[in-house]
């Protein structure tokens, strides 16, 4: 993957989701953010990727989004809305860039 296609990615990210989130109420709250990483360790999300990619779930990312939005609570809304669009943008990018099980399929055309 290269950088140039990956900045691509990224602003082609960010545009779309500016056009989702168009306010800052828009984006999740920290208590959001902390009640996604609780209900990914219950037991019954464990179990279902168990039995669906044969692991547990990994809630790691859901942490470090939680803690991104704490630290960022001192900053201005928009600051904030900023902040989270481009890290999710990057997120997606990362996501989109790399292989996944939809990898597959062939593209009918």
């Amino acid at each position: 993957m290269s950088d140039l296609d990956f900045n691509n990615a990224v602003k082609q990210e960010e545009r779309y989701l500016r056009k989702i989130h168009p306010t800052t109420e828009d984006i999740p709250g920290c208590m959001r953010l902390f009640d996604d990483f609780l209900l990914c360790n219950v037991i019954s999300s464990q179990v279902k990727s168990l039995y669906r990619y044969g692991q547990m779930a990994e809630c790691g990312q859901k942490l470090e989004d939680f803690k991104f939005c704490m630290s960022s609570k001192s900053q201005h809304p928009e600051e904030k809305r900023d902040a989270w669009l481009q890290r999710r943008a990057e997120w997606w990018a990362r996501r989109r860039m790399s292989k996944s099980s939809e990898d597959v399929w062939d593209i009918r055309k």
